[in-house]
C-alpha cells in the first residue's frame, strides 16, 4: 500500500457523505476523512488549538436551533502540543484523545475503543486512522472514495491521500 502526497488537495470537489476522525499521538495529531466530505485543510500560525475549538463551540451553541453539525477541531500548538476537540450538536466543547463523527462513525466506535492507544507513534496513529476510516467506508454507504489524511506536528502539516483500491480490507469479497 502506498500513501500518495496530494498535489490537488485544495482543489477537490465538495460532495456529500461523511466519515471523519482525529486522533492524538506523541508529538501531534492525525486527522482524516473520506473524500466525499473534504475540500481541504489549512494550518495557520497562532491562535492556540483550544481557542479555535472554543470559537466553534460558541458558533454551535449560538446557532444550535439551525446548525445541525458536530465539529472536530484538531491541531498542534506550542502550549499543549497535539490536541483533538469534539464539539457535538448543541455547542459543548470536550478535549478527547480521539474523536470520530459523521455517518460512518456509528460503524466504528467499537473498533476505536479496542484499538486506540495513548502515546502512539506518528506512523501507528496514521495507520489507526486509516484503518478506522477504511472500515467506516466499507460499512457506510454514504462514505467512500479516497482517504485524505493530515498529520499535524510542530513541523507543519503532512498530507497523504490513499486511493480506494489501496485501502486496508477487513474481509474478502
Amino acid at each position: 500500500m502506498s500513501l500518495h502526497g496530494s498535489n490537488d488537495w485544495m482543489n477537490a470537489a465538495l460532495t456529500t457523505g461523511t466519515s471523519i476522525m482525529a486522533a492524538e499521538f506523541e508529538g501531534g495529531v492525525v486527522i482524516g476523512a473520506d473524500s466525499r466530505t473534504t475540500t481541504g485543510m489549512e494550518l495557520g500560525e497562532e491562535p492556540q488549538v483550544e481557542v479555535g475549538a472554543n470559537i466553534f463551540k460558541e458558533l454551535c451553541y449560538n446557532y444550535r436551533d439551525s446548525l445541525m453539525a458536530g465539529i472536530l477541531v484538531a491541531g498542534w500548538d506550542k502550549q499543549k502540543g497535539g490536541q483533538v476537540y469534539s464539539i457535538p450538536i448543541g455547542g459543548m466543547c470536550v478535549r478527547q484523545p480521539v474523536s470520530i463523527g459523521g455517518s460512518g462513525s456509528s460503524y466504528v466506535y467499537g473498533y476505536v475503543d479496542a484499538n486506540y492507544k495513548r502515546n502512539m507513534t506518528k506512523e501507528e496513529c496514521t495507520q489507526f486512522v486509516l484503518k478506522t476510516l477504511a472500515l467506516a467506508m466499507a460499512r457506510d454507504g454514504s462514505s467512500g472514495g479516497v482517504v485524505r489524511l493530515g498529520i499535524i506536528t510542530e513541523k507543519g502539516v503532512e498530507r497523504r491521500v490513499i486511493l480506494g483500491n489501496e485501502l486496508p480490507k477487513f474481509f474478502q469479497e
